[in-house]
């Protein structure tokens, strides 16, 4: 029948108006009833009813049932037609969006831009102790972004030589000389699958900025600042709380609301416009981003954030580049310091019903997963653990705060006094005396003794832990998550993955009986405190489990020879004599562990972290021991 015959068969010119504004009610609102559609577009409930009841009958709105609520929603054939007539009849922008917002994890840098000035990319300029680039990819990674795509261009060789970037996915743009920035971006586009961050990798900014803007509600969101008197200045004008113009001249503004910092929030969809309109109907091979957002948004809602007194910069120049290093990165520096600082005491204040002025002294103290500070409170010291990026998906914090309570009433970790079971926050009493072990020192002996008995004693205790520590579960969890954060298996990984399953089947034919285990043993996580106590500290993957997975890791973590590796268990065993089967569980769990903490690497790192070599080297070393005397005798016997 075709909408235009709802037209004739109900009367004339006006409905088609009223029809206009029925799609752009229930694109702006899909939980709107008949009657409120009545209210809002000023006519009867039974016109719209019927109008309603063709409008679905076409294919332009569709309904879902919940319950006794129903929702409406444009197909894309409405979604067409409310973009045909929106000139026409002088209505407001479509909202491209019937979602809300999700969270962002994806970002793309555009670093193609020629920097003859620098003769490198201007983000692989260093910024005091840092590159420039390096510092925008950790906010990112900071702010859960995992899956960053750089967009190179003049001289990308030189990112080759920068390792903290190596787990980024790169684009190249061969045709950055002749071509602008939304080239680059379009070329982007096969690796981008959801709403995600847009920043130029000349920049300088507060980390406050990204994180507010990720924060902000509007999926499709330019961050803007007050003018900064450069000389270069993008301004903008928004009218309606949405963009209106964007000029590099401004002669051409009746007002400037503020300027353009290469900073923007896009979604999917007017993303895939902005491609579509370049690739289809662009004529101009130096069309910058900025202006291809200009033209979407004639039709779509594009909105904008303001920071005021933000603190930021960029580097398009050696004079600008001098700016930055001595001026504007001293004063950000100081204020983010400041920041992190309120941020840890607020922590604590909270957590503990302090004053600010009982928190006398913050420190870093290392960790490998999380943030660790020694603090000083009313004369008094404790450690405060927060969780770092991505550990909310690897680690059940409910499991971890009854395990460390464990430890703790076992007298084998300090006192905890503060855990946050949502947030991970965790605060215990500082180890006085404290001696951290480390691969070289977990070799002598006396120190293998103390290991050893507070081992004992956790494995004897008779305790049930909250969980079980199953590492075939995690491998399939972990897979999981890897695939989540687009990490990227090592080379043999579905042949290794076999072979470790092939083992599974032995080993779970062995019937072992599960005994509380820290299952990090790290020779960090064991604290000396004076000449005959060791504290087990970091809890976070503690579970039932075999306790030869703690003897396992102990020894892989400290590089024990065959000899120190004999001792240690003799020392356990408090026996001369090591059973064969023990010498098995210890080997098939150090192949476990091995394959496990490799693909735990592969996604830490797919998040951002640098852990050099340690992933690989756990995975080649998981290959070689599946080919050890000990495991072929196990094979044969098995197939026998």
């Amino acid at each position: 029948m075709g909408i235009y015959s709802i037209f004739e068969r109900i009367g004339g010119l006006p409905l088609e108006q009223h029809v206009f504004q029925i799609l752009e009610a229930v694109n702006q609102n899909a939980n709107l009833n008949q009657k409120k559609l009545s209210e809002i577009c000023g006519i009867s409930i039974g016109k719209v009813n019927y109008l309603m009841n063709d409008l679905m009958a076409e294919n332009y709105i569709y309904n879902e049932k919940k319950g006794r609520n129903v929702s409406y929603f444009l197909t894309q054939k409405g979604m067409e037609f409310l973009e045909s007539g929106i000139e026409a009849f002088h209505f407001k922008k479509v909202n491209i969006h019937q979602e809300p917002m999700t969270e962002i994890k994806q970002a793309v840098i555009l670093a193609a831009g020629q920097r003859k000035d620098f003769g490198k990319p201007a983000g692989l300029m260093p910024v005091d102790d840092i590159l420039l680039i390096k510092r925008t990819v950790d906010i990112l990674q900071e702010n859960g972004i995992g899956h960053i795509v750089i967009v190179t261009g003049y001289e990308k060789e030189a990112f080759q030589e920068v390792p903290e970037l190596s787990h980024l996915r790169f684009v190249h743009n061969p045709k950055y000389k002749w071509t602008g920035s939304m080239a680059s971006l379009a070329i982007a586009k096969d690796l981008i699958t959801e709403d995600f961050l847009l920043i130029e990798d000349d920049i300088l900014i507060e980390e406050r900025a990204i994180r507010e803007l990720l924060a902000y509600p509007q999926r499709d969101t330019v961050l803007i600042a007050n003018e900064s008197g450069s000389g270069d200045e993008a301004f903008v004008e928004f009218r309606n709380g949405y963009l209106f113009k964007i000029s590099k001249d401004i002669h051409q503004f009746n007002h400037v609301d503020g300027e353009m910092i290469g900073v923007s929030k896009l979604s999917y969809e007017v993303f895939s416009k902005m491609v579509e309109e370049y690739k289809e109907n662009n004529r101009n091979p130096y069309m910058n981003y900025e202006y291809m957002l200009l033209d979407v948004s004639r039709s779509y809602n594009i909105g904008y954030l303001k920071m005021h007194n933000l603190i930021w910069g960029e580097i398009d120049s050696l004079n600008h580049y001098e700016t930055i290093t001595k001026k504007t990165y001293p004063i950000l520096k100081r204020k983010e310091a400041e920041f992190r600082e309120i941020q840890i005491k607020s922590i604590l204040m909270e957590a503990l019903n302090l004053e600010y002025e009982d928190i006398q002294e913050i420190q870093p103290f290392g960790g490998m997963t999380n943030k660790n500070f020694k603090v000083l409170v009313k004369d008094k010291e404790y450690v405060l653990r927060i969780p770092g990026n991505g550990t909310e998906q690897m680690i059940n914090r409910k499991e971890e705060k009854v395990n460390s309570s464990i430890a703790s009433h076992l007298g084998i970790d300090t006192e905890l006094i503060y855990f946050n079971e949502v947030t991970g926050v965790k605060i215990a009493e500082l180890i006085p005396n404290a001696e951290t072990l480390n691969g070289k020192t977990a070799k002598r002996q006396d120190y293998m003794q103390l290991t050893t008995a507070i081992l004992r004693k956790l494995h004897t205790s008779d305790l049930t832990m909250a969980n079980e520590f199953n590492v075939f579960e995690k491998i399939d969890e972990y897979e999981q998550l890897m695939k989540e954060a687009n990490g990227r298996p090592y080379p043999h990984y579905d042949e290794v993955r076999a072979e470790v399953m092939l083992l599974k089947d032995i080993y779970q034919g062995m019937n072992i009986a599960l005994k509380p285990c820290h299952n990090d043993l790290v020779p960090e996580n064991l604290v000396k405190s004076g000449p005959d106590k060791v504290y087990l500290i970091d809890w976070e993957y503690a579970g039932m489990n075999d306790p030869m997975w703690d003897l396992a890791a102990h020894s892989l973590e400290c590089e024990f020879s065959p000899e120190d590796e004999e001792l240690f268990l003799s020392l356990y065993l408090q026996t001369d004599h090591i059973p064969l089967e023990i010498q098995q569980r210890v080997l098939m769990n150090k192949i476990f562990q091995d394959f496990l903490w490799s693909i735990w690497t592969i996604i830490k790192e797919a998040k951002g972290d640098d852990f050099g070599t340690y992933g690989i080297d756990r995975f080649n070393r998981a290959r070689k021991n599946l080919n050890h005397d000990i495991m072929k005798e196990m094979a044969y016997e098995y197939k026998k």
